[in-house]
């Protein structure tokens, strides 16, 4: 069993690096109060998080409209690619074009950037993934209902645009696939393969996005 899950703290980077996350001892014990308590302020949109539809739609689904068992996932495709353009597409599609069994219900993609996440183009130079992606997999693979990824963002900080719209094709509330952002993927690789996955979002209601614990079992678990 492995972490697909970043910590929080306040080298933490994020989409564009616009927000930061800090903790503030508000009780120290280490000066002389009787126990340690301490408060966050962050972004919901920060270190390994799941996209909620409503982070595009009004109308879009939050974390009460989710069972608890729609949280496990028994069918991973691991995908790994090695991507030159900012936008990912066509490597994808032509990996996912030799996978034959369709019986998938979580996709997860491994870039390479995960080895990178403590330098500026983790976040300034992040890849992105083509709102036609969404449209394959929905064709292709109906019981895929995450795709996971190890860039800090479905939209490249270069082409924002583009990620917009592709923030609102995979969160489309009457199809929804819904984004994990930001996952650790330093221990996966083929010859690893993962058998099970859990995500345990921070339940906050009516959010648009919710950091997460992510939990991986390999095939030698």
């Amino acid at each position: 069993m492995i972490y697909l899950s970043y910590l929080l703290d306040e080298n933490t980077p994020t989409y564009g690096n616009r927000n930061k996350f800090v903790a503030e001892k508000k009780s120290d014990i280490a000066q002389g109060d009787i126990a340690n308590d301490t408060s966050i302020a962050t972004t919901v949109h920060i270190g390994t998080h799941i996209d909620m539809p409503y982070h595009f739609y009004e109308e879009g689904q939050t974390i009460e409209d989710f069972d608890a068992d729609f949280w496990l996932f028994t069918r991973p495709l691991f995908i790994e690619i090695r991507q030159n353009e900012p936008i990912i597409k066509e490597k994808l599609i032509e990996e996912l074009n030799k996978v034959n069994d369709i019986g998938y219900d979580i996709l997860i993609v491994k870039t390479g950037l995960c080895h990178e996440r403590q330098q500026e183009k983790y976040w300034k130079n992040n890849y992105g993934f083509h709102p036609d992606v969404y449209g394959y997999l929905v064709e292709k693979f109906l019981n895929i209902r995450v795709i996971g990824f190890d860039s800090i963002s479905v939209s490249s900080w270069s082409n924002r645009m583009l990620g917009r719209e592709a923030h609102k094709r995979f969160l489309n509330p009457l199809k929804p696939i819904l984004l994990l952002e930001d996952m650790d993927l330093r221990e996966c690789t083929k010859s690893n393969s993962l058998k099970k996955i859990l995500v345990a979002p921070i339940r906050i209601v009516q959010c648009d996005g919710l950091p997460c614990s992510v939990f991986g079992w390999t095939a030698n678990s």
